[in-house]
């Protein structure tokens, strides 16, 4: 039911090589690069060097990780993007929705948005690809009302989300966000933060477990971020995520 694996920006310091032997030793199956850092979209030698790096490892790319905002970026720069996900072995692209806050949008800007949103899905559809939204704090899908009028809105198979807790919102309400898009759901981010604080995701094993009760199906669970930012700690959360799935 779950893939187990790791989002590349916990670690921006470390090259590629240094997070694939981290991942392989620490049990984990797969990685969503990131764009900023590991695999830029313009940059075919990096991007070529990590598919060759997860052949002879035996770890693949569970989807790539962008900072393309719709709204703010131009859908012109999205097809880029499609072809290093694809060069890298995905199908699965996590984007941004929007520049601020759910509540800080006008009628018209959300008007606005969600047409980019619809343009941004027919190219994913026309090249059989998946964007996913992640509910991250400013940006418009940070609320739970936002995130399922955006996805009926656009109405989609090609436009998803990503879910993680909000560390700054309580556990009801990141059980009932969970819950409500758990159908437009494709991967989870994993982590154990409250505030700003980090803590090991070991603390939080009952809390995780509720989380995964609402969602069905297949899904990649990635570790972002360590809680010492250390890429040693790394073995410890995977064991971690893995009693969480009770995969042992």
């Amino acid at each position: 039911m779950y893939k187990l694996g790791l989002v590349s920006i916990s670690f921006r310091k470390h090259s590629p090589l240094e997070i694939i032997l981290a991942a392989k030793k620490a049990g984990l199956e797969c990685i969503e690069w990131g764009s900023d850092v590991h695999a830029p979209c313009n940059d075919t030698t990096k991007l070529e060097e990590i598919v060759a790096l997860q052949k002879k490892h035996g770890i693949y790319c569970s989807s790539y990780g962008t900072y393309f905002r719709l709204g703010v970026s131009s859908t012109e720069e999205l097809p880029q993007y499609i072809t290093a996900a694809k060069t890298l072995g995905t199908s699965i692209l996590r984007l941004w929705c929007g520049d601020k806050a759910y509540a800080e949008y006008t009628e018209e800007e959300k008007k606005l948005l969600f047409a980019e949103c619809r343009k941004a899905a027919e190219i994913a559809e026309n090249n059989n690809v998946t964007l996913c939204m992640e509910c991250h704090n400013h940006t418009f899908t940070d609320e739970i009302e936002a995130a399922l009028e955006l996805m009926q809105s656009v109405n989609s198979p090609a436009f998803r989300m990503y879910w993680q807790p909000n560390q700054f919102k309580q556990l009801k309400q990141n059980i009932n966000y969970a819950e409500s898009i758990s159908e437009y759901t494709r991967h989870i981010h994993v982590f154990n933060w409250s505030g700003d604080e980090r803590y090991p995701l070991e603390e939080s094993i009952e809390i995780w477990q509720k989380y995964l009760e609402k969602f069905k199906g297949e899904r990649a669970l990635l570790l972002e971020f360590m809680p010492d930012d250390d890429i040693e700690t790394l073995s410890r959360e995977a064991q971690a995520l893995r009693r969480i799935t009770g995969i042992i």
